[in-house]
């Protein structure tokens, strides 16, 4: 958070969880479809999903946490919640 700009940080924080998340309902279900269709959109069974997307959502995850324990970001977060709620 070079600029002091708490939006474009909280952006790309929210953005390294979306890949998180993206990235273990890949590692967890095959083609990232976590219903089927076909069963009534019952859900399909863990661990059927590509091995190497669980290791892409470590990286994201570590980039995720690293950005939410900045001071500043935490900082300016806190701040925010103050003023807006």
């Amino acid at each position: 958070m070079r600029e002091n700009n708490f939006v474009g940080a909280d952006m790309a924080r929210k953005f390294l969880q979306m890949g998180y998340t993206r990235s273990r309902r890949y590692a967890n279900y095959k083609g990232g479809i976590k219903y089927d269709k076909a069963r009534g959109y019952a859900a399909k069974p863990r661990g059927t999903g590509d091995p190497q997307k669980a290791k892409s959502a470590a990286i994201f995850y570590r980039a995720w946490r690293i950005a939410e324990a900045d001071e500043r970001y935490t900082s300016a977060k806190a701040e925010w919640k103050r003023n807006y709620g």
